[in-house]
């Protein structure tokens, strides 16, 4: 059957983005295969610059758009060449070739013919035996043809490998008209270079141009593919031999139904090796970033710890009587246990500072950058440094919110380790080995979500003489990304290392806390199901879930909170249970569609005035990072600006980022998220619903990590069975990873005792004045 289209010229180009060349179009028509009788239409798609009055084919269906009526959308589209040596003549004397006038295009005709333009295209060499026709001019004309025919050559050739019109532009715009070149020489280097290529589109146009079963170039795409897939989706930093083997034989096989050798796989593997796209060490094999990131990290730390002048630098009376200056001035007083943390933090190069919720972190935190700045004698306000004299505390974390956080409990200035860096996105970071950050003291909060990269390149910026605090919960879930840093340096003990286990805020009477320090043990309290004064279980399956998240929003709304307030989390997508269905329901209900707010329509989703969101990008231009939440405050209209573009603008915290409408793949909506997301931050209320179809992601680590998250009151709702088997899951696939390994064999294992305490008193430095306000609110109350 052949394909339907649309044959005419462009009138009027209504709108174009150069950024991807998306463009609406408005054309005269000069035959169609259609049932379209009109003689203008509208075309929709991807697009250069066409030439007003020139001919073009355009492939597609039409389509009823809501608003904007009868429109066709193009998949592709071809300019119609000139067929006769006359029409070829014209077209090369036309204004988009400057300089070659008719005489010139007549020789050109003369030698090549009336395909004359065909040849070329194919064979830029063929200009060169043309009589008076410079170099310099040949080149353009060329240059020219593959401006205004590549993008036609490009999506003609990968429609027919079944591209959409939106990946073939990303495609051309990557490769420009070195595209096609690219795709019969190597289609697989498209998986390292365009975004949405993954192997099996790229396995697609190999098997196209003949690349199929044990070719050495699909063997090694196949590789490459699979080590990145083993350490970005499941977090590990090396694949063993027979595990590597495995898999890409696995892949390659199910991709084109052929038998693979592994032996031809292992012979590929230690060619990437002798290329340097690999980095074998035994039997392990490596991506080389994160081989010499975990080598890197080593150096750093042995760097920083070989540091002598911290021990004696003040005598213990003084420590001690400083410490008694800061309790009277705070009017609290430092259990025995939290003194010892915070002098073995202020005379130790480095120090692992780990334990869970309310076990007092924070309250060391403190102490220990208000005895340092006492020690030191210097000053815990930025304004009194001089621009020349660096702020010597340095405060960073993950997440935006997790800095804020860090922020609001020291009253020091906190940021992300990335802005710290100054991490621009483009060129990597400001601040390396050669550029190093200045500072004096850096506290590291959250330090399992921090990944190897991360954290190699975090190190290696320290300057000399630095000391060093790394704080976090080794029960929450790793970093997203490659490694399990925390993990590995404590299971090291190369490290000074204290270990906070009692509950600090044991006298706040929270049952959050005691929950999460149960299913830290991998037990579940018997009185789960009821009813606490900061917790409750409401029994659903996954289809009522639905309803049961409502109707507490529903309530809590009645009660004033808003959707800042309120966090419902779950560990996966899709499902009538899962974030997608979630988010579009709890739209409806905190922020319905309303004739009084703007909205605009993204794909499946609509954006409107006050909708809660989530940035999955960072973005360091514009100091925002992926998990930061905002909230949509402004939309404007393309014909209201001078872009002519629809814009989106969105408040984090006060930073206000706007966003065109192709900028909008980088949020979602943010009034259910996942656990991941939600690391580094508390909400007041967090809602989380446990049942059986999430069960492929249920781990001990990811329900504790979700119900650390509340601050005032935790709600579950599904099934207790369900939970209870959850958090007797631990970790499935452990993370393999030689970190631990490396400092044992360059620092030594176990020579530094780690000192393991707890609070010895309860103690009630401060109790949050919202929650003193609400005394008299159960999680009942959000429910009829």
């Amino acid at each position: 059957m052949s394909e339907q289209y649309v044959k005419g010229y462009p009138i009027v180009t209504i709108f174009h983005n150069a950024s991807n060349l998306y463009s609406v179009i408005r054309i005269k028509i000069e035959d169609t295969s259609e049932n379209y009788e009109d003689k203008e239409a509208i075309v929709t798609g991807y697009f250069p610059p066409l030439q007003e009055h020139e001919s073009y084919t355009f492939y597609g269906t039409f389509k009823d758009h809501p608003k904007f009526g009868i429109q066709y959308h193009v998949t592709h589209f071809q300019k119609e060449v000139p067929k006769t040596e006359q029409g070829v003549i014209q077209y090369l004397s036309s204004d988009l070739f400057k300089g070659i006038g008719k005489k010139t295009a007549s020789k050109i005709v003369e030698v090549l013919g009336e395909n004359a333009i065909r040849k070329i295209m194919n064979d830029p060499n063929a200009l060169k035996d043309i009589p008076g026709l410079t170099a310099d001019k040949a080149i353009e004309i060329v240059k020219t043809l593959h401006e205004h025919q590549g993008l036609e050559q490009v999506m003609i050739t990968l429609t027919q490998y079944g591209f959409g019109p939106q990946l073939s532009m990303k495609i051309y715009q990557t490769y420009r008209d070195q595209a096609l070149e690219m795709i019969k020489k190597n289609p697989y280097q498209l998986i390292a270079d365009v975004e949405g290529v993954g192997f099996a589109k790229a396995d697609e146009l190999g098997k196209a141009i003949g690349i199929v079963g044990e070719h050495p170039d699909r063997i090694k795409a196949g590789c490459l593919y699979i080590i990145e897939q083993f350490c970005m989706q499941d977090g590990h930093v090396y694949v063993l031999l027979e595990q590597f083997a495995e898999k890409v034989k696995q892949l390659l096989e199910s991709n084109q139904s052929q038998r693979i050798n592994e032996s031809d796989v292992e012979r590929e593997i230690k060619h990437l090796v002798e290329e340097g796209k690999l980095v074998n060490e035994g039997n392990r094999y490596y991506m080389p970033s994160l081989f010499f990131a975990e080598k890197g990290f080593v150096s750093s730390v042995k760097r920083i710890l070989s540091q002598t002048e911290y021990e004696d630098q003040f005598p213990e009376s003084e420590f001690l009587l400083a410490l008694g200056s800061l309790e009277e001035r705070l009017s609290v007083q430092y259990a025995p246990s939290q003194k010892e943390a915070i002098q073995k933090a202020l005379t130790s190069p480095m120090l692992l500072l780990t334990g869970g919720p309310g076990t007092g972190k924070t309250t060391v935190i403190k102490g220990i950058v208000e005895l340092y700045a006492e020690l030191h004698g210097c000053s815990l306000d930025p304004k009194e440094y001089k621009k020349e004299e660096p702020f010597p505390f340095l405060l960073v974390a993950p997440t935006g919110r997790a800095a804020k956080r860090m922020n609001e409990s020291t009253g020091l200035p906190a940021v992300t380790i990335h802005r710290l860096l100054g991490w621009n996105g483009v060129d990597g970071f400001d601040y390396d080995e050669d550029n190093p950050i200045d500072g004096k003291i850096l506290i590291v909060d959250e330090v399992s979500m921090v990944d190897m990269w991360l954290a190699n390149q975090l190190f290696k910026s320290l300057p000399e003489h630095i000391q060093v605090i790394l704080v976090g919960d080794e029960d929450q879930l790793p970093s997203v990304g490659p490694g399990q840093v925390l993990k590995d340096l404590l299971d090291s003990s190369s490290i000074p290392t204290v270990k906070l286990v009692d509950i600090f805020r044991q006298s706040e009477g929270s049952t959050i806390i005691q929950l999460a320090h149960e299913i830290k043990k991998g037990l579940l309290p018997p009185d789960i199901t009821l009813q606490k004064p900061d917790r409750s279980f409401f029994k659903c399956n996954q289809y009522q879930v639905l309803d049961v998240v409502k109707k507490v929003c529903s309530n809590a709304i009645k009660k004033g909170y808003s959707s800042r307030d309120i966090q419902v989390l779950a560990p996966m997508y899709r499902g009538a249970a899962g974030i997608d269905n979630l988010n579009l329901e709890l739209q409806a209900l905190f922020n319905p569609k309303s004739d009084q707010k703007r909205e605009i329509a993204f794909g499946d989703k609509v954006y409107r005035v006050g909708d809660k969101v989530l940035q999955l990008v960072n973005q360091p231009d514009q100091n925002v990072f992926n998990g930061d939440m905002g909230e949509v405050v402004s939309i404007f209209f393309a014909k209201e600006n001078v872009e002519k573009e629809d814009l989106l603008v969105i408040s984090y915290e006060g930073t206000e980022v706007t966003y065109k409408k192709q900028d909008l793949t980088q949020i979602t909506h943010a009034y259910c998220c996942s656990v991941h997301k939600s690391q580094g931050s508390e909400f007041p209320i967090v809602i989380f619903p446990v049942v059986r179809s999430y069960y492929r992601m249920l781990r001990r680590n990811l329900i504790y990590t979700a119900i650390t998250r509340s601050k005032e009151f935790l709600i579950l709702c599904g099934e207790e069975d369900t939970l209870l088997q959850s958090i007797n899951r631990t970790e499935d696939n452990k993370r393999q990873t030689t970190l631990k390994e490396r400092m044992n064999r360059h620092l030594g294992s176990g020579e530094l005792q780690q000192v393991v305490v707890g609070v010895d008193a309860e103690l009630e430095l401060s109790v949050e004045a919202e929650r003193r306000a609400m005394v008299n609110v159960s999680p009942y109350d959000f429910m009829d």
